[in-house]
């Protein structure tokens, strides 16, 4: 069994909503009412994308690094 590490980010939305987004894999996203909930469903969702790729054969891009960066913008 191979295991994959993908970084995940966890935000809310205007209407009070959880996303839980994994950049890795383009288009996974879910969305719940908790951070927990959303991050449930994604790991789910990743399950789901990883069989996939798999049983077609398409690579699995890991990921090497990521950072966190700060900008600063005038008000």
């Amino acid at each position: 069994m191979k295991h994959y590490q993908f970084t995940v980010i966890v935000q809310r939305d205007e209407e009070g909503n959880f996303l839980a987004i994994c950049p890795a894999l383009q288009g996974c996203c879910t969305e719940g009412e908790t951070a927990e909930e959303s991050m449930t469903y994604l790991k789910g969702v990743i399950q789901l994308r990883v069989e996939n790729q798999q049983a077609q054969s398409e690579p699995i891009y890991e990921e090497l690094s990521s950072q966190r960066i700060e900008i600063g913008i005038a008000a």
